[in-house]
C-alpha cells in the first residue's frame, strides 16, 4: 500500500458566522436581511481541506434565487463544490442554486459543501470576504454585536459505543441569540451544530479509550463563549453491547447484506427490521446502497428525484416505534434518517461493520469520467472520504454538519456497473476504464489508510463485481485489484430475466444442459474466471438474490415444468414487471415448486406464470457449494426481500455455521 499522504495532525475545525444585508428579492421571497451564512471548516489533508457554507433563513418566507460570493486568502483555492453551482472570476467565487433550485425555506437552512486546496505554508483558509446578493454579510446592517454567549453548562455523556459518544449540555444564552455550538475533542472542533439543539454524537472514536470533550456556543456575529468545563468519556470496549455478532473474517464466514436507501418506502423495510428479524445479529457487514457521484466527479447529497435522497439518508425523523433504540428522533438533532438508525444498529451489534456503496446500476453513469485522470480520482475519493468517513454532511433541512455522520461508516464499497462495458443506457464507459479502475481503487486505499493512520481506525474497501466473464476480462485487472480490496462480492444472479423471451434460471451454480439463453452463465464459470486471473477464492464473497425473476404466458413444455420454454413477457410484479421479493413469492398459491438440486435452483410454475427464485433450501445448497470452493462468504441483494422472520438470512447463517 502507498504511503499515507495526509497531514500528521488535522487542523482545528472552526466556524465563522457571516451575515447578509438586504437583497433585491423577487416577489414573495424572503428578505436577505433575515438570513445568515455560517461557514464551517471540516478536515484538512496534505494540500487540501473541506468546508461548508450554511445559509440560514430566519424570515417568514422562502429565500429564492440567492447568490453567495466569497474570496479566499492568498494561496487557497476552491477545487470542487456540491449542492450548488459555482463560477470563478478574478479570485471571486460566485455560488448560485443548483439546476434543480434550492430555495431556503422559512425557518430552515441549506448547506453547500466544498473541497479546497492550499499552497505550502498557507494556514489561513477561512473566506476573506463574503456577501449574499451583493450586500456585505451581516444579517441586516453590519453587526456591532461584540458580546459572546454565556458558556454552556452541565456537559455530560448520555451514551457511548465502541466508536462514538453522545453528549448533552445545558443551553447557553446570548443578548441576540445563540446560533449553534461547537463540540471540542482534545481542544479541537469535532462537531459543529447549528440551531438550538443541545446534544450531538461524536463519531470516529477508538474502542475502550478516554477522550476529553468540551463545548462552546457561538452567535450570529461570530462571537464564541468560553468552553464548558470538560468531561472525560471512555468509549465501550469492542466486545461491549448486547451482541458482538459473528466474527467478520478473515474469510469463509463473511455475511454481507445490502440495505437499500429506497426500501424504507414502498417495501417498508426499515433499519429496525434488520434488528427485529434477527438478521443483524447474523451479519458481519451491511452495505448501504447507494451513494451518487455528480457530473463533476464527486460524492454529493441532494433531495432531487434521480439524483439523491438526503431525506432518507439523514433527514427523516423516525418515531420511537420505528427506531432501533426505541427512542424517537428530535427535529433538531444533526443526524436523523437511515444514517442515525445505522449508528443505533451498530451500538446494538458492536461487531457489525457498515460500508457505504458507491454507484449501483443507476448511479454509475459518471464513474468513468471520475476515474479518468489522477486529478479526477483524487477529487472523487477525497469528497467521498470527507462526506462518509469523516462524516461531514451538507446541512439540508436542518440536518447534517461537520462530523455529523462520523463513525457511521466503516469503509466504502465500490459498485461500478460496469468498467469498460455497457450498463445503464445513461452510462459513460471507455476501454481505458480497466486500468483506471485499478488506479481508482489504489487511490481509495491510499486515502482511507491515511485517514486510518490519522484517527487510529481500520477502514475496509470492497467492491461488487460482475458475473459475466466478458465484463471481467474487459473491466478488471483482477490480480492488482485484489491487492487493495479487503474482499469483493461477486454477482451471483440476474443471469437471465424478463428481457429475454424464455423462462430460465437467474442464479444457477453450475452450467445447465440445454440452456437456450443468448448467453449462458453459471456461478462456477464466474468464480473460475476470477481465480484464473489471480484472485484468492477466500477473497471472493458469492452474491445470492433475495428476490425472483418471472415470466408469464409460459407453456408447460415436454417436462410440464415450464423450464426453458417460450414466454409472452415478464410476469407482473409489485415494483416492476419481472421481479418480486422472496417474501411475496413464498406465499403464492396455485404454484408447484420445482428444483434442480445440482444447480442449487428452485422455480414456481402454475401452468402459465414461471418464477425463478431462491428459498431456504436453495440458499443452503448455495452456501454448501461456496464452502466447498473455499469462498469468502455470502452476500445478499437485498435484505428487504426477506420475510419478517429473516428466513433466508437464517438459512445462510446456519449453513455457514455448518448446521
Amino acid at each position: 500500500m502507498k504511503t499515507p499522504r495526509i497531514r500528521p495532525a488535522a487542523a482545528a475545525a472552526f466556524a465563522a458566522v457571516l451575515a447578509a444585508s438586504p437583497m433585491s428579492a423577487a416577489p414573495a421571497a424572503a428578505d436577505a436581511s433575515d438570513a445568515t451564512v455560517v461557514y464551517t471548516e471540516g478536515q484538512t489533508w496534505e494540500s487540501g481541506y473541506s468546508g461548508q457554507f450554511t445559509v440560514i433563513n430566519d424570515g417568514d418566507s422562502a429565500l429564492q434565487d440567492w447568490t453567495l460570493e466569497f474570496t479566499l486568502p492568498d494561496g487557497a483555492s476552491l477545487t470542487s463544490i456540491w449542492n450548488a453551482d459555482v463560477t470563478e472570476s478574478g479570485g471571486t467565487y460566485t455560488v448560485t442554486p443548483p439546476s434543480w433550485g434550492a430555495p431556503v425555506p422559512a425557518g430552515g437552512s441549506y448547506g453547500i459543501g466544498f473541497n479546497g486546496s492550499f499552497s505550502d505554508g498557507v494556514t489561513a483558509t477561512k473566506p476573506a470576504t463574503c456577501t449574499l446578493d451583493d450586500a456585505p454579510c451581516s444579517g441586516g446592517a453590519p453587526s456591532d454585536d461584540t458580546e459572546a454567549p454565556s458558556a454552556p453548562g452541565g456537559l455530560n455523556s448520555t451514551g457511548q459505543t465502541a466508536d462514538s459518544a453522545t453528549l448533552a449540555w445545558d443551553a447557553a444564552t446570548d443578548d441576540v441569540g445563540v446560533a449553534g455550538y461547537e463540540v471540542l475533542r482534545e481542544g479541537e472542533v469535532a462537531v459543529a451544530t447549528t440551531g438550538t439543539a443541545t446534544s450531538t454524537t461524536v463519531g470516529g472514536l477508538q474502542p475502550d479509550t478516554e477522550y476529553a470533550f468540551s463545548v462552546r456556543a457561538y452567535d450570529a456575529a461570530g462571537n464564541r463563549s468560553d468552553a464548558a468545563a470538560p468531561v472525560t468519556v471512555r468509549t465501550a470496549a469492542d466486545d461491549g453491547g448486547t451482541d458482538p455478532g459473528p466474527d467478520p473474517g478473515p474469510g469463509g464466514d463473511r455475511r454481507v447484506g445490502y440495505f437499500t436507501q429506497w426500501g424504507i418506502y414502498d417495501r417498508d423495510y426499515q433499519v429496525q427490521d434488520m434488528d427485529t428479524s434477527g438478521t443483524a445479529e447474523k451479519l458481519t457487514h451491511v452495505n448501504y446502497a447507494f451513494a451518487n457521484v455528480s457530473a463533476d466527479g464527486q460524492c454529493f447529497m441532494a433531495n432531487q428525484p434521480g439524483e439523491g435522497d438526503a431525506y432518507a439518508d439523514y433527514g427523516k425523523s423516525f418515531a420511537a416505534a420505528e427506531s432501533v433504540d426505541g427512542e424517537g428522533d428530535t427535529w433538531d438533532q444533526p443526524l436523523r434518517g437511515n444514517f442515525n438508525q445505522l449508528r443505533e444498529l451498530k451500538a446494538a451489534h458492536p461487531g457489525l461493520k457498515v460500508l457505504v456503496s458507491l454507484g449501483g446500476w443507476t448511479w454509475s453513469k459518471n464513474l468513468s469520467d471520475a476515474a479518468l485522470t489522477a486529478e479526477s480520482r483524487e477529487r472523487l475519493v477525497s469528497s467521498c472520504v470527507d462526506m462518509y468517513l469523516r462524516g461531514n454532511l451538507p446541512v439540508i433541512d436542518g440536518a447534517g454538519g461537520t462530523g455529523a455522520a462520523a463513525g457511521v461508516f466503516d469503509g466504502i464499497d465500490l459498485d461500478w456497473e460496469w468498467p469498460a462495458s455497457a450498463g445503464h443506457p445513461d452510462n459513460t464507459f471507455r476501454p481505458q476504464d480497466k486500468e483506471n479502475f485499478t488506479a481508482l481503487v489504489q487511490e481509495f486505499r491510499d486515502q482511507i489508510d491515511a485517514l486510518g493512520a490519522e484517527n487510529g481506525r481500520d477502514y475496509e474497501l470492497s467492491s461488487f463485481m460482475a458475473a459475466d466473464p466478458g465484463k471481467i476480462e474487459a473491466g478488471y485487472e483482477v490480480g492488482p485489484l485484489m491487492d487493495d480490496f479487503d474482499f469483493v462480492t461477486v454477482q451471483g444472479y440476474d443471469f437471465h430475466g424478463g428481457w429475454e423471451d424464455t423462462a430460465n434460471h437467474q442464479s444457477n451454480l453450475t452450467p445447465i444442459p440445454g440452456d437456450p439463453g443468448p448467453d449462458t452463465y453459471s456461478m462456477q464459470e464466474t468464480i473460475q474466471a476470477y481465480i484464473d486471473r489471480g484472485a484468492d477464492p477466500a477473497d471472493l464473497v458469492m452474491g445470492v438474490p433475495f428476490y425472483g425473476r418471472g415470466w408469464t404466458g409460459v407453456s408447460p413444455g415436454p417436462d410440464g415444468d415450464g423450464l426453458h420454454q417460450p414466454a409472452d413477457g415478464a410476469a407482473p410484479g409489485p415494483y416492476e414487471d419481472g421481479i418480486d421479493d422472496y417474501k411475496n413469492l413464498t406465499d403464492l398459491s396455485g404454484f408447484t415448486l420445482h428444483r434442480d438440486e445440482e444447480a442449487g435452483t428452485a422455480w414456481l410454475y402454475d401452468g402459465s406464470t414461471w418464477w425463478t427464485y431462491d428459498d431456504p433450501t436453495a440458499m443452503r445448497q448455495k452456501v454448501a457449494w461456496a464452502r466447498e470452493q473455499g469462498l469468502g462468504g455470502i452476500m445478499a441483494w437485498s435484505l428487504d426481500g426477506d420475510d419478517a422472520q429473516g428466513s433466508l438470512m437464517a438459512a445462510i447463517d446456519d449453513a455457514l455455521d455448518g448446521s
